[in-house]
């Protein structure tokens, strides 16, 4: 009788990944080159490193990422299948930034359902406001939101969250989605000024298995946004050097 063999692949033990660290110098020592105001970190379950972590700024569309978690905790959306109008609204919002639909999500959640997810979160300099875009963010609170975004979802509504978050148009995956570390999957939001280089922003959360860790690069006052996209790409692919499949982020 053949005997059927059946192969296994297993993810490495834990003590067989090779630790990895942030490369904050480099990235700082590139941000001051650059015209602008840069701030940035990167967040594991270790703790924060970065520089002008507590800087804070306007969201721009950034805060679209909290739009779309406040809406999908209220109590009558949590516990039920979304709508197809709902889907219509939250979907264009993420992936293709429509502005429109996120004042109308806005205008359901308020700035009291983006205020109560922020301590959920515990964010400490959070401020909504309307504008939406006005809302005031630094990397420390992002990075806390954006490390453990899902589980700010109610698991009804967690994979299609992390769809959104992934499914970002190609017109708008610059900067970190420009360099994504091999093997790691990458869900963000970023915000820009209109193409004026006012503020140019990415947050976002990048996983492999149960390992992960949170990014944002914050910048202000850039020449023009392709220059901000650029900066973008600069500081993502130095904060993130040698982020290999096999790396335990520390």
């Amino acid at each position: 009788m053949a005997l059927l063999t059946v192969s296994l692949v297993l993810a490495p033990p834990a003590s067989a990944l090779r630790p990895w660290r942030p490369h904050i110098r480099d990235a700082a020592h590139y941000a001051t080159s650059r015209a602008g105001s840069v701030s940035f970190g990167v967040r594991t379950r270790h703790g924060l490193r970065g520089v002008g972590v507590e800087r804070t700024v306007p969201s721009a569309s950034v805060v679209k990422a909290m739009l779309l978690v406040a809406y999908l905790r209220r109590p009558d959306v949590r516990d039920r299948a979304l709508r197809p109008g709902e889907r219509e609204l939250l979907g264009p919002m993420i992936k293709r930034s429509d502005n429109a639909r996120a004042s109308q999500v806005c205008n359901i959640v308020g700035t009291g359902g983006l205020a109560r997810l922020a301590r959920r979160v515990h964010m400490h300099r959070f401020h909504a406001t309307r504008p939406w875009g006005l809302s005031t963010i630094d990397v420390a609170d992002q990075t806390r939101f954006f490390l453990h975004v899902d589980r700010y979802v109610p698991s009804r509504h967690r994979g299609y969250a992390l769809r959104l978050l992934g499914s970002i148009v190609p017109s708008q995956r610059w900067g970190i989605a420009r360099v994504r570390p091999r093997g790691w999957a990458l869900y963000f939001k970023g915000g820009w000024g209109s193409g004026t280089g006012w503020v140019d922003h990415q947050v976002a959360l990048l996983r492999r298995g149960r390992r992960r860790l949170a990014v944002a690069i914050l910048i202000t006052s850039s020449p023009s946004h392709a220059y901000g996209n650029e900066t973008l790409r600069g500081v993502a692919a130095r904060l993130l050097r040698g982020l290999r499949p096999g790396s335990r982020p520390r």
